[in-house]
């Protein structure tokens, strides 16, 4: 999720037919853009981040990102062979790294300073193997690496949200009676280090265990049921607190014409936060889930709703409902509407329009955090919209353009320390984003 870049963060658009090298595919690429970013740091118009430092600095941003990713052949290759039995592994992994130059154009001075400090280098390391695939008994392995560069969208305004990601969970999986069942038990660890000493206290590890899977009881309907149970710690004595969040869900998901398809889930999340204080604890014990309408602009001409391919555009319409661990305080709840197109034209043009509309719902602060907030719940509406399209020029060359809005609509203001020791700084939750950017890539 820490990719903003939308071909980098799908593959789907961000590799072309490849170099075939035996047994297997290599993909090569790289990517330049350059556009305008009005407020990476994400301030309201009244943060004071000290010293002369108030509100939104706009910037000029430059983003350099090659890329390489190798994988034993994909299903077109093999499809050159339709009657041959499928491989006993599949393998893939990537490695991607983005350089980030900032160029401030607007602003106070000090502000223009701290963004021309962001200059960094982020990346993304992964790999996914899957054993005996397209077997009633299968397993996949998968890990990753990443360093985000990022500012933090919580009121926190004077410093980047730099930090890294270790990824990696194990998934067995049992399709008996020609893949009608579908059952996948796994585990999966998830630790974000911030590389900031100031955030030191927001470093947390994740386990989790979960079990998915679905039963397709008519031809293009499926039941399907998720449940997970957590483990969240926070290693470094702080404000946040350790939990064991949970959730189950149960739902259908189905094609009602080769062109409508259908996904509806509801279940139930808590998430069960310790402390070892006196201090109340506020959490999360409510209904979740998900509805989402798509029209296949392409039908579908699979029986299988979750057979979507980059070829198929669609249009989709949506409404979740979920909770997350926040930096402010215990969780936050999440309700979001959604719009989606993803529309590919005659292999040449990608378009991708998403956007929402949610509502962040926040209890009270603890009297034990640094962060004086509010002594009453607030809840937040947060918006957001991007644009990308892209002209592929051949099958290696891509001009593209990337349009992003957020805005965070709030009334809510924070107290936190100041630097040094000094006065406490004030900062208000809502702020505006507008990001703009024209590029080209070169991928196999």
């Amino acid at each position: 999720m820490a990719q903003d870049q939308p071909w980098l963060k799908d593959r789907r658009y961000t590799e072309g037919i490849g170099i075939r090298t035996g047994d297997l595919e290599l993909h090569p690429g790289v990517a330049a853009e350059f556009g305008y970013d009005s407020n990476f740091f994400r301030r309201d118009e009244d943060d004071d981040a000290g010293l002369n430092d108030v509100g939104p600095v706009g910037s000029l941003r430059l983003r350099i990102t090659p890329s390489f990713s190798l994988s034993t052949l994909s299903h077109q290759r093999q499809e050159v062979t339709p009657d041959a039995p499928p491989p006993d592994v599949e393998f893939r992994a990537g490695i991607a790294a983005t350089y980030d130059e900032f160029f401030p154009v607007s602003g106070s001075e000090v502000g223009k300073d701290r963004l021309s400090e962001q200059r960094n280098i982020g990346g993304l390391l992964d790999a996914r193997l899957t054993i005996l695939p397209r077997r009633p008994w299968s397993g996949i392995l998968d890990a990753s690496l990443g360093r985000t560069i990022a500012s933090s969208d919580l009121g926190i305004s004077n410093q980047s949200f730099r930090r890294v990601h270790a990824d990696a969970g194990a998934e067995l999986v049992w399709t008996p009676g020609g893949g009608l069942l579908d059952w996948r038990l796994g585990y999966r660890f998830l630790g974000t280090f911030f590389e900031v000493d100031e955030f030191n206290g927001l470093t947390n590890l994740q386990h989790t265990i979960r079990t998915r899977g679905r039963w397709r009881f008519l031809p293009r309907t499926a039941l399907i049921y998720d449940a997970s149970l957590g483990f969240v710690d926070y290693p470094n004595p702080g404000a946040q607190l350790s939990s064991h969040p949970l959730r189950a869900q149960l739902g259908i998901n189905g094609l009602v014409t080769p062109s409508f398809g259908l996904l509806a889930m509801a279940g139930w999340g808590a998430s069960f936060y310790t402390s070892d204080s006196q201090a109340e604890v506020h959490d999360f014990d409510s209904v979740i889930g998900q509805l989402e309408l798509k029209w296949f602009l392409t039908p579908n001409p699979s029986t299988d709703p979750e057979a979507a391919t980059l070829a198929l555009s669609s249009l989709s319409a949506g409404f979740t409902r979920d909770f997350h661990d926040s930096f402010l305080g215990s969780y936050f709840e999440r309700d979001r509407g959604y719009l989606k197109l993803t529309y590919f034209f005659g292999g040449r043009f990608l378009l991708i329009a998403d956007g929402g509309v949610a509502a962040h719902v926040y209890p009270e602060i603890p009297s034990s955090s640094s962060t004086v907030g509010p002594p009453e719940p607030w809840t937040d509406v947060r918006v957001d919209a991007s644009l990308f399209g892209e002209y592929r020029i051949g099958d290696s060359l891509g001009i593209n353009s990337t349009l992003r809005y957020g805005n965070n609509i709030s009334s809510t203001a924070l107290a936190t320390p100041g630097e040094s020791g000094g006065r406490p700084i004030e900062n208000h939750l809502g702020w505006q984003q507008f990001e703009a950017y024209l590029g080209v890539r070169w991928f196999m």
